[in-house]
């Protein structure tokens, strides 16, 4: 019973979609009908601003870290904690990019998964972030940097740190498979040249 409640419970914090509730709520808009027409954390920045795309950002994130922490907090003594962790964690994010409030079309699962990896693995998201940084940087775009840097978690996690526990691989694989297959259409877009870069200027409604 406990776990179907963890399940439910960390599929609908992932589900809830801050970017469209907060748009409406702070400035009246729905940040589906702009922009990338995408409800998360980049096209929130691109259209309502930075303020609410730093919320958005914060609540999206805190949103897979307390997934992870429900497994803590309603099966402290269960001897598969950390699978539980592992699996709340990839509910979440599944929650975010197909949000039953928002007809299953959320955002693209980046700032979820960040929070997700916040609690199970905060080497290697640390160093994933610095890969983000670099790309974004060179680039100024956000699709191609959080790509790279959601490709780049298998690989650190397993050969810097040596975090070879199948269960977490296959975790990591799936991850960056599910973030990789939230932006096929932004990989449509880089391909044509069409995808726009980010920059912090004025929002633009």
């Amino acid at each position: 019973m406990l776990m179907a409640l963890l399940f439910l419970l960390a599929y609908l914090f992932g589900a809830i979609p801050s970017a469209v509730w907060l748009g409406k709520f702070f400035c009246g808009k729905d940040v589906r009908e702009y922009g990338s027409r995408n409800s998360g954390a980049t096209n929130t920045f691109r259209v309502l601003g930075k303020r609410l795309g730093f919320a958005v950002l914060f609540f999206d994130v805190t949103k897979g870290y307390l997934a992870v922490q429900l497994a803590h907090f309603l099966l402290p003594d269960q001897n598969n904690l950390a699978i539980l962790e592992i699996a709340a964690g990839l509910v979440a994010v599944l929650g975010h990019i197909y949000s039953v409030f928002v007809a299953f079309k959320g955002g693209k699962g980046v700032a979820t998964s960040l929070g997700v990896y916040l609690a199970l693995d905060f080497q290697t998201i640390l160093v994933s972030m610095l890969v983000f940084f670099i790309v974004f940087l060179a680039s100024r775009y956000v699709s191609l940097a959080s790509m790279i840097a959601a490709t780049s978690i298998p690989f650190v996690s397993y050969y810097v740190f040596q975090h070879d526990e199948p269960v977490m691989v296959f975790f990591n694989l799936i991850l960056c498979a599910l973030v990789v297959f939230a932006h096929r259409q932004n990989i449509k877009r880089l391909w044509s040249g069409n995808e726009p870069k980010m920059n912090f200027s004025n929002p633009k409604v």
